[in-house]
């Protein structure tokens, strides 16, 4: 196996895991995820900037408090990479749960995920997630090619 297969396989499972388990309302393997060791951050498409893992994990607990009944999580893999004790994994979070009560609605984030390798395991250190925009047309792009 390549460094990069070593990083991804049993990385990308334990993130699936405990991002399905958030969605529905459990933030403990989400938490238990993420990096210990500041820098610590995170983008979210519902939060503004947090830092540090005591805040991280409290606003993962308040989120997972927000979300139930989830019937679909996916991660679809654009890019992914590791270089010694970093690595990334970049792609779209496929969803549909209830949040705040409201009906089961399916949306879809992109996700970036920074990783470091801490006592042997892989934590998530930084990510940063929005909803995908309506009109992904770049300036000057034409939209029929």
């Amino acid at each position: 196996m390549s460094d990069l297969d070593d990083f991804l396989t049993p990385t990308l499972a334990r993130q699936m895991e405990a991002e399905r388990a958030l969605i529905d309302g459990d933030a403990s393997l989400r938490v238990e995820l993420t990096a210990r060791q500041d820098p610590v951050t995170v983008f979210g498409a519902k939060v503004p900037v947090r830092q540090g893992w005591k805040e991280i994990s409290e606003v993962l607990t308040w989120l997972a408090g927000r979300w139930s009944d989830s019937t679909d999580y996916r991660f679809e893999v654009v890019a992914a990479d590791v270089s010694g004790d970093l690595a990334y994994i970049v792609g779209f979070e496929h969803i549909a749960n209830s949040v705040v009560g409201v009906p089961v609605e399916p949306y879809t984030l992109r996700v970036t995920h920074i990783f470091r390798r801490e006592e042997g395991e892989w934590r998530i250190t930084h990510r940063h997630a929005d909803y995908v925009p309506i009109d992904q047309t770049l300036p000057g792009e034409s939209q029929h090619k």
